[in-house]
């Protein structure tokens, strides 16, 4: 049976990492966040109190149609970062720091209500909870030059909606990986722990975390 799964985090989490590394090792389909293909990105970040609703607009728009058109590819495919991040922590980050007015977000809220109602979850969300000195050390390593200017306190601030979202959200199965434990791109052993807790998560298991023992016999 296909399966759907999502992974979720905040920037430099390692989103796009593991999704290559889990479709390689498991043969699923990986879709991408396609961030350069945002016609609003380079007026938002020029001015951000006009054109952070434009943007959010688009990539919530964008990341529907992707997760609908995931719902119906006809194999297994893992996705780099859900719909509900769009709006359950950059947009409402964005909202929170006065550059989204509070019409345009009740209006943006309302949209991401309606549409997601219609929207079936997908089988399993993997949400990569990461420190901001981690986050920091692999924005600084892979060395993109849009992230320059992201700052310690902007990742605090997303980790903290994160891990609101994360804690409510009960639309699906969510298997919880501890990135600063978890070195899954230098120790295969890492990875093979968490495609046993995601095969463990998708056949119905409830109760699957990493615990200290088992990520220690890991090393």
């Amino acid at each position: 049976m296909k399966k759907f799964i999502t992974v979720a985090g905040n920037i430099g989490a390692g989103k796009s990492t593991l999704v290559t590394l889990l479709c390689n090792r498991l043969g699923w389909k990986p879709f991408y966040e396609p961030v350069a293909e945002n016609p609003y990105l380079s007026d938002f970040y020029s001015d951000m109190q006009t054109w952070a609703f434009h943007s959010q607009v688009y990539f919530l728009i964008h990341r529907l149609r992707t997760h609908r058109k995931l719902i119906d590819h006809p194999t297994s495919v893992i996705q780099d970062r859900s719909v509900y991040e769009d709006a359950e922590v950059f947009a409402k980050n964005l909202y929170r720091q006065g550059f989204i007015q509070e019409r345009d977000y009740i209006t943006y809220q309302d949209l991401y209500g309606v549409l997601t109602t219609f929207l079936p979850p997908p089988d399993l969300v993997l949400y990569l909870r990461a420190s901001v000195k981690v986050l920091f050390e692999h924005i600084e390593q892979r060395k993109r030059h849009f992230e320059r200017r992201i700052t310690t306190d902007y990742l605090s601030q997303l980790n903290e909606l994160y891990e609101i979202w994360i804690s409510s959200f009960n639309l699906c199965p969510v298997l919880t990986i501890p990135i600063d434990e978890l070195n899954y791109v230098t120790y295969s052993s890492h990875l093979d722990l968490i495609i046993q807790k995601v095969e463990e998560k998708l056949t119905g298991k409830e109760e699957v975390s990493f615990t200290p023992d088992e990520v220690a016999r890991c090393q």
